[in-house]
């Protein structure tokens, strides 16, 4: 059985590199590989769709900077934060913005699995885990 989820895994996968030209994730490319696995259903193709879905959420999210805040965010601080992860990552990163009323004030910035935080909310966080 281990096999079988391997052999899923390497599938998706290699629909995923199909669907990436330049770096970014192409829209028209995911559209071309679900329609080829629609025409030649592959074995477990349920479990195919899955992996290949969960691998695209992650490519996705590589590609955004969600930029969490209590307060306004300007489009200029918005343009800027994606800027700054756009050179950090070496590929583009846009910006979308997120109301958090938790935070208190500041903001935090997620691409991907890597969060960066300047709240109010994180420091009194990190304080209480100190005492």
């Amino acid at each position: 059985m281990a096999t079988g989820k391997k052999q899923v895994l390497q599938l998706a996968r290699q629909f995923l590199k199909l669907s990436v030209v330049d770096g970014t994730l192409s829209a028209e490319r995911v559209a071309a590989v679900l329609q080829y696995i629609e025409k030649h259903r592959p074995a477990q193709t349920v479990a195919v769709l899955r992996a290949y879905q969960r691998l695209i959420v992650t490519e996705v999210a590589r590609g955004q900077a969600v930029v969490e805040h209590a307060g306004a965010v300007s489009d200029a601080t918005l343009t800027g934060i994606s800027a700054a992860m756009t050179k950090r990552y070496g590929r583009k990163i846009g910006g979308i913005a997120r109301r958090n009323d938790s935070l208190i004030a500041g903001l935090r910035v997620r691409v991907g699995d890597d969060v960066f935080e300047s709240s109010v909310a994180g420091q009194l966080a990190a304080l209480s885990a100190a005492v």
